[in-house]
């Protein structure tokens, strides 16, 4: 399996429409690589570039040390020559073909054997488990099977990159959820390299080996998807990951030796960066608190239930302290009664200290309530 590498790739569409600007970065052999971000923000661009079914404006592709684009050397290899399986969101299925024959069209036009063909259909459906559904068509098929289909007919040709986009978007929620298992069981045992488009930041943290997180073109991080959620670059990252999503709370801070004093009108905090960083003597600053670090207890500031979404292995919270409104979760069964009161305390070491003028992460760091 190839290597692959874009190196200051653009993508504009007419005067004015930057779909992707000087994009770098490299997908290694055998990775499952998620292509994240809003609508609109180039994540299907880059993948249809990566294939060959969009012509880069700038830049230059290299699958290992092959350049299969180079707008320089004036190099364009098309999408049958890059040797790259892709799986659209509507599956495009031949209604009128059985399963065995959506597997095998492929493999004929490219002039398999037919003992060959036969072979690999078979093996490929036990692959996918769809053995038992080899003779039936694609309306006698669940949404679910159908993916299947595709998904078997993208790899039957042996492909070294399997290029992904948005495919479980048509399923419902639980098909979602057992279809994400099915893709990480298969990249496991196909040792293929995965590239995975979608809008979906619970996607992109279950499935992938590491997550591209795009903002109008601009790459904002890549790295492995734990690392993204625990260690955002800025606030764009931090909000887009998680759900519920991170708080942000605007503080003021004053630097005192080896910390500093956070005050957000409403309550103090201390803050310990876990490394040692330089702090101004005072600065604006953002403090980033994800809700599971926010503990519900007996003690530590006050707050009235704003709302409460018990689904049973845990209980999601808005807890208001005046007019600062935070998400909280509490693990476990349990209810609280709207517009009731309770206290909650920090809890943990990865809170996130952001500039407020540039919205970059400064550190990582604890927290403990003074007042």
């Amino acid at each position: 399996m190839p290597t692959i590498k874009l190196v200051n790739v653009t993508k504009q569409f007419g005067k004015g429409s930057l779909a992707v600007d000087n994009l770098n970065m490299e997908i290694k052999d055998g990775e499952f690589v998620s292509l994240l971000g809003p609508s609109g923000c180039g994540k299907t661009t880059t993948l249809r570039m990566i294939a060959g079914l969009e012509t880069p404006t700038e830049g230059e592709i290299y699958f290992d040390d092959e350049c299969v684009f180079s707008d320089e050397k004036g190099i364009n290899l098309s999408p049958d020559k890059r040797n790259i399986g892709f799986l659209f969101q509507n599956y495009a299925l031949w209604p009128h073909m059985t399963v065995y024959k959506n597997i095998s069209f492929g493999l004929e036009n490219m002039k398999w054997p037919k003992e060959k063909i036969d072979a690999r259909v078979k093996e490929i459906c036990k692959t996918m488990r769809i053995e038992e559904y080899i003779n039936r068509y694609p309306a006698e098929l669940s949404g679910g099977q159908q993916q299947r289909v595709a998904i078997a007919r993208t790899l039957a040709p042996n492909p070294k990159v399997l290029l992904m986009d948005e495919p479980l978007s048509n399923l419902d929620a639980k098909l979602r959820n057992d279809m994400r298992a099915e893709l990480k069981r298969l990249h496991l045992t196909t040792g293929s390299t995965f590239v995975y488009v979608t809008h979906d930041q619970s996607e992109a943290m279950t499935l992938s080996t590491k997550v591209a997180l795009i903002k109008t073109g601009l790459l904002q991080q890549y790295c492995p998807p734990l690392q993204l959620y625990g260690e955002p670059n800025n606030i764009f990252c931090a909000d887009f990951m998680g759900n519920p999503s991170m708080n942000f709370v605007k503080c003021h801070g004053k630097a005192e030796g080896n910390h500093v004093v956070l005050n957000t009108q409403k309550f103090k905090v201390i803050f310990t960066p876990n490394e040692k960083v330089e702090l101004q003597p005072e600065h604006e600053y953002v403090l980033g608190i994800r809700p599971e670090f926010i503990h519900v207890s007996d003690e530590g500031v006050e707050a009235r239930v704003v709302s409460s979404l018990p689904s049973g292995m845990e209980t999601t919270l808005a807890l208001a302290v005046d007019d600062i409104v935070l998400s909280a979760v509490a693990f476990g069964s349990i209810d609280f009664a709207m517009d009731s009161t309770v206290r909650f305390n920090f809890e943990g070491n990865r809170y996130v200290l952001f500039d407020r003028e540039t919205e970059e992460k400064i550190c990582l760091g604890s927290l403990e309530i003074i007042e």
